[in-house]
């Protein structure tokens, strides 16, 4: 779409819907997308409510809410989808296509804030530090004769072997940061995909070998037909009974139901997870029985949230709308 297309005199500006505003924080700071049109702001919005909050809308702001003929066939006026992720499941490509719609998400924003989080939830898992906190803070420490306590067994990453799944942006930094640890890097690419690694000495593998050789298996991967429940029982019966797994990716791609399967039966040692099949978490959900943080560590979705990424994800996100009000793509998916 060119600049012209986009042309409007002062008495009608773009009108920008943002959908899901809380889903940036309530911290957040919205005024600079009132600098680019006139601004309808929604802290959230359920599908059913799309329809009357779009239908005269020129650009969606908006993060997981389905982008679909269900949702947007009375937007007539609609000429831009911005997402405020990387992920794009909940964008219907072919619809938007056929009504040129395009889209763009905004990609590498959180790269540092997920493989930090990655670590996070391993390093707590791995060192057993629930436990130790707990042990220090009942009093029982401080009533030991002993300078040193170390009941709960753990051991050290160096030598270990971390299995990645799916080296992206965010796969790689976690394979740096586990190399400077001192682990050896196994990778697995679901689609086939062959990687390159310069100057690096990661070993691209099959699937199977990841699962029986890694201490730890964390996955940075999208959600597509080859990766939903990807770590299904049958992975779980190849890992090491000591292997930790992290999942910050999507929640399909680990089999929950599996997943609390391996972890009552001692099939691996323990799992950290950012992303559930459903999110919020379903209350009669399986893992919500084990109670146990030695084993089960789950976070609410927010290994990309720390303060410094979601500013930088508005910023994508208006960086975005600027280029295409300008004539240009950006990000662009569809």
């Amino acid at each position: 779409m060119s600049k012209d297309n986009m042309d409007r005199n002062q008495k009608d500006p773009v009108k920008i819907s943002i959908l899901e505003g809380n889903s940036l924080g309530e911290d957040m700071d919205f005024s600079p997308f009132y600098k680019l049109g006139e601004v309808s702001f929604y802290p959230k919005t359920l599908p059913e409510e799309m329809p009357e909050r779009v239908k005269d809308t020129d650009i969606i702001i908006a993060n997981k809410l389905p982008m679909c003929e269900r949702t947007l066939s009375g937007a007539e006026k609609l000429k831009l989808i911005c997402l405020t992720a990387t992920g794009i499941n909940n964008l219907d490509g072919e619809y938007l296509a056929s009504r040129g719609i395009r889209a763009c998400n905004v990609a590498g924003y959180s790269t540092s804030a997920v493989a930090q989080h990655t670590f996070a939830l391993l390093l707590y898992l791995w060192e057993k530090l629930r436990y130790y906190d707990d042990y220090v803070k009942s009093g029982d420490y401080s009533k030991s004769q002993s300078f040193s306590h170390y009941a709960e067994r753990f051991c050290e990453l160096d030598g270990k072997t971390w299995g990645i799944i799916g080296m992206g942006a965010i796969g790689r930094k976690v394979a740096e940061i586990a190399e400077a640890f001192g682990c050896r890097i196994l990778c697995y690419s679901a689609s086939g995909r062959k990687y390159e690694f310069p100057g690096k000495q990661w070993e691209q593998t099959k699937f199977e070998k990841l699962l029986e050789q890694s201490d730890v298996v964390s996955i940075h991967a999208p959600l597509n037909e080859r990766t939903e429940n990807l770590i299904n029982l049958e992975a779980f019966r190849r890992m090491k009974n000591t292997a930790v797994l992290i999942n910050v990716a999507r929640g399909p791609i680990v089999n929950q139901e599996d997943l609390y399967t391996a972890l009552t039966e001692n099939m691996i040692a323990g799992a950290g997870l950012d992303v559930l099949k459903t999110e919020p978490m379903e209350q009669d959900s399986p893992l919500l029985r084990i109670q146990d943080s030695r084993k089960l560590l789950i976070t609410p979705h927010m290994a990309w949230a720390p303060v410094e990424t979601r500013f930088r994800c508005r910023d994508e996100v208006v960086k975005n709308i600027e280029s295409f009000l300008a004539g240009k793509d950006r990000n662009r998916v569809y």
